[in-house]
């Protein structure tokens, strides 16, 4: 288990739900991953993110699914893009990303408390 942080600190991580609006092979990366456009709304906009989550999904799938992501780290420059977010994943009985998701039909934008 990790170290034990309080609930003040872990409300500083602003996880978001999005819907992705592009997904594409990301060429340029080291290990197979798609680059995505993830849309969280009015108030944050369309985001970059980059995801290694080629084994269980397609790009054109992707289109329309909502997922959450952290929204408030720093850009990360990953090959030639920079990553703005962080698309949630758990890892599956092989280590290969699943994203994690909302189970009931949510907004976008939506902030996990």
């Amino acid at each position: 288990m990790s170290e034990t942080i309080t609930f003040d600190e872990f409300m500083k991580v602003d996880i978001r739900v999005g819907q992705i609006v592009e997904a594409e092979v990301f060429k340029e990366a080291r290990k197979p991953a798609y680059k995505m456009m993830i849309d969280f709304g009015p108030d944050f906009g369309v985001k970059k993110s980059s995801a290694q989550i080629t084994k269980h999904y397609e790009p054109e799938e992707l289109i329309g699914r909502r997922v959450v992501a952290v929204v408030n780290f720093p850009p990360r420059q990953i090959g030639p893009i920079q990553s703005e977010v962080l698309t949630l994943g758990v890892p599956d009985d092989d280590g290969e990303v699943v994203l994690l998701v909302p189970d009931k039909d949510v907004p976008i934008g939506g902030r996990m408390f």
